[in-house]
């Protein structure tokens, strides 16, 4: 089979950092071949080369593309060749239509006027290939994040494309969505599209890849035929160790109760029904807590509400903290009472993007680094450099910005800003999600630290396993209220979802 792609000797330098160092990646034509690494590896940046986003002389090496050298001036150099990058963050207009979307940039027109009923024929035809059935007229907004990455699909296939680049295309998906996608990806490679993913979910690389690129520290380390694909394989090359041990060893220490909430309800913000039924847990010093439950069960919503009020309406119930009636009124309250929040969308909800590192970390907890009524930028500094250290921030700097970081130290960063509250009990909604496992490792090695310094820790995860690795007892939700409770020893992925069902079928009777 003949290479559609060569990327030989490409090194990428940024002012203090070199991200890509002599990487070379061959893609043969018709494949799916994926590019995997832990968090700033550089994956990213080496298709955003590839892609023109970085342009030629940008950058050393070169790029053999149908055996010709490819100097990419920007993205449109690439996209006429061919070559489509589905970035991680979606690059879609809510408020335009679907059919306006497909065709921005590309439009179907003649003599300078869009030619509207060819326009929404063609999007007919392609939203066909991709699986959907909605208008051409209907508006991006309306649709969920599965469908949104489906339609950004469709917009490369508008553009006449043959290697496709997909960055992290499931991170944000619910299981469904995400198989929906694999199997299209399946089904475009029979059409002839060559594909690259960059993901970290091993499972399905496994499913999907025909080869797999790892590359460790912005350098190529190992390229796996399918033979050769294993999950301990890829994570030996990755981390550069073998990680027999997803989850850190950990002896509890629990205490006494520390944290108890009693039939709480909340009511949604915008419509006339109730979202969080009655939900009762408790909360223990030095333990772990779980939260499982499909998508939708409200297991964030049921954490907004509690910090602070940030979510719902007509919020009811109790909560105990640390033997007190706590005011739980406003996010500042919540911090001042001992409670953090770190949010599932941590670029939009956890982060400014634009803002340093050691502004982020301060955020939350500006008395900290005050003397009187006046901020200290000198201490802000101390106590970034302090995290820095402790949570391993690969950075140069506490003054580089968060836009630039990793995924997986975004998130080593938001978790700092909490912990610079000096919180009584962490709340963690889906805190390894798009992040590497070697990444995940270390915040499992955090959480475990709080918890045997007395702390209380909520988890929220959509991944069972990593509940099942890290709880010392799992709640599990179902359309807003708790279906059960097990211990550690009881839990199992079995148990969870038998819980989740028998609860639904309760919910139909009634």
């Amino acid at each position: 089979m003949t290479a559609i792609l060569e990327m030989q000797g490409i090194t990428k330098t940024f002012p203090g950092v070199r991200a890509l160092s002599d990487v070379n990646l061959s893609v043969r034509e018709g494949e799916i071949h994926a590019i995997c690494g832990e968090n700033g590896a550089g994956k990213s940046t080496l298709m955003k080369v590839l892609s023109g986003v970085y342009p030629h002389g940008s950058y050393e090496g070169e790029i053999l593309y149908d055996g010709k050298p490819a100097r990419f001036r920007d993205i449109r150099d690439s996209e006429h060749a061919g070559i489509v990058i589905i970035h991680q963050e979606l690059a879609l207009v809510p408020l335009l239509s679907v059919a306006e979307n497909l065709f921005l940039g590309n439009e179907v027109a003649s003599g300078g006027v869009i030619n509207w009923p060819l326009a929404y024929q063609k999007t007919e035809a392609l939203l066909r290939k991709v699986g959907l059935t909605e208008a051409p007229t209907t508006k991006v907004e309306k649709l969920g994040v599965g469908k949104q990455q489906l339609v950004e699909i469709a917009k490369a296939l508008a553009k006449n494309v043959r290697l496709l680049i997909l960055d992290e295309p499931t991170a944000a998906l619910q299981e469904n969505d995400s198989q929906k996608l694999l199997d299209l990806m399946l089904e475009l490679k029979d059409q002839g599209v060559t594909q690259i993913i960059i993901s970290h979910k091993l499972n399905e690389i496994r499913r999907v890849a025909d080869r797999v690129t790892v590359i460790r520290d912005g350098s190529t380390v190992s390229t796996l035929d399918r033979s050769e694909i294993t999950e301990d394989r890829i994570i030996r090359d990755m981390v550069g160790r073998d990680m027999a041990h997803r989850y850190p060893d950990r002896t509890p220490r629990i205490g006494e109760v520390l944290m108890e909430v009693r039939n709480w309800s909340v009511m949604h913000p915008d419509q006339p029904r109730q979202v969080i039924r009655d939900v009762s847990m408790t909360v223990r010093k030095g333990e772990i807590v779980g939260i499982a439950g499909l998508m939708g069960s409200g297991r964030t919503e049921f954490a907004m509400s509690l910090f602070g009020r940030s979510y719902g309406r007509d919020i009811r119930g109790e909560v105990t903290l640390a033997g007190a009636r706590p005011d739980l009124s406003t996010v500042s309250r919540a911090i001042d009472a001992g409670l953090a929040y770190v949010t599932e969308d941590r670029k939009v909800l956890g982060l400014i993007l634009d803002e340093p590192i050691l502004r982020n970390i301060s955020l939350a907890n500006l008395e900290g680094i005050a003397k009187g009524a006046v901020l200290s930028r000198g201490r802000e500094q101390q106590v970034a450099e302090r995290y820095r250290k402790a949570m391993n921030i690969r950075t140069p700097s506490v003054f580089q910005r968060v836009v630039n970081l990793s995924g997986g130290n975004q998130q080593k960063v938001v978790l700092s800003k909490w912990l610079f509250t000096d919180p009584k009990v962490l709340i963690l909604d889906e805190p390894t999600r798009g992040i590497d496992v070697g990444a995940k490792f270390e915040i499992y090695n955090i959480m475990n630290d709080l918890a045997g310094q007395g702390h209380g820790v909520v988890m929220i995860s959509s991944e069972m396993p990593e509940l099942l690795g890290m709880c010392d007892r799992i709640y599990v939700m179902n359309e807003g209220r708790i279906a059960g409770e097990l211990t550690r020893d009881q839990a199992s992925q079995e148990r969870i979802m038998a819980l989740i069902l028998q609860d639904g079928m309760k919910g139909e009777a009634a």
